[in-house]
């Protein structure tokens, strides 16, 4: 699988039209356990979720489900692990006051094109 989807079920149903399997959550338990399930893989013998070799390439999580996964999502997201996290707004649209990837690219180099 190269692509899941974690969010609202509006937006599962679509991705699921593109062929793009997903989770529908409603809190941040459900969202952590989903992203576990994603990007972990449970090791019998040790007993504990170790980084799995076998899951999706490419992470797409809703603005409200990164922030239920809080530093979990930012931990992930700094350790260059697969999968790639992408962000995006919810059903309800762009979260105010927060900022998008470009916003924080222009920040950083200090260029507005």
């Amino acid at each position: 699988m190269d692509f899941f989807f974690i969010g609202d079920p509006e937006l599962a149903i679509a991705f699921r039209f593109m062929g793009i399997q997903g989770k529908v959550v409603s809190g941040a338990e459900e969202a952590l356990a989903a992203f576990k399930k994603c990007t972990y893989s449970w090791n019998e013998t040790a007993g504990v979720f170790l980084p799995g070799k076998e899951g999706c390439r490419v992470l797409i999580v809703t603005e409200e489900t990164a922030d239920w996964l809080g530093e979990t999502l930012t931990n992930w997201q700094l350790s260059g692990s697969y999968p790639l996290v992408v962000e995006i707004p919810g059903i309800m649209g762009h979260i105010e006051g927060r900022k998008t990837l470009v916003d924080l690219i222009r920040e950083a180099i200090g260029v507005h094109v």
